[in-house]
């Protein structure tokens, strides 16, 4: 029997499925021109519009990257009509079938406003790369709250123990990984340019 939590999740994965078969028909661009903006193979672009995968971490990135969207705006898209107010009950949570990180929208979804802020956990071991941003020029801000988070901006690696902030324009690739036992769990404010 399935629970609540899996039926929302199941109900969120649909949407996104849809919205990104959207995204691609609204540019008119055919799956094979995906393939060369985003670099994922063909079979796994058409699972994912039809529903048949949920996309990793890594995989979305890739395709806010191609459509120019943050990952925050691509599943707020995906979300209910957007509210003022966003209870905890109530905040979108995804989690990475790949590496098990889990991302939860804390800001309520708004097309008019430039930041968004978001709460991350990484597993212990977990270690995903972006390539590049769906936005460049992203103003980021990284608060450690919980165990220890190695982020690669630029080339630099930076090691983020509780209370550290990192704060960056996101114009290349990045690195998230959590070395120590605990995972990391972190608040990530993402301002558009």
């Amino acid at each position: 029997m399935e629970t609540v939590v899996e039926k929302d999740r199941s109900a969120l994965d649909s949407r996104l499925a849809a919205r990104l078969a959207a995204l691609r028909a609204e540019r008119g661009w055919s799956l094979d021109e995906l393939v060369q903006r985003s670099g994922i193979p063909r079979t796994t672009l058409s699972r994912l519009e039809r529903g048949e995968t949920s996309p990793s971490a890594a995989l979305l990135g890739r395709l806010c990257t191609a459509y120019g969207r943050t990952m925050s705006r691509l599943l707020a898209e995906v979300e209910a009509e957007p509210a003022r107010l966003l209870r905890r009950a109530d905040q979108p949570v995804w989690t990475d079938p790949a590496s098990g990180y889990v991302r939860r929208g804390v800001s309520p979804p708004a097309a008019d406003f430039d930041a968004e802020l978001v709460e991350a956990r990484l597993p212990a071991g977990a270690d995903i790369a972006y390539a590049a941003p769906g936005v460049a020029g992203l103003e980021q801000h990284i608060w450690v709250l919980d165990g220890v988070l190695e982020l690669t901006v630029d080339g630099t690696t930076h090691r983020l123990a509780p209370g550290d902030c990192l704060r960056f324009r996101l114009f290349g690739p990045t690195r998230f990984r959590a070395p120590s036992t605990d995972g990391a769990r972190y608040a990530l404010v993402v301002c558009r340019p």
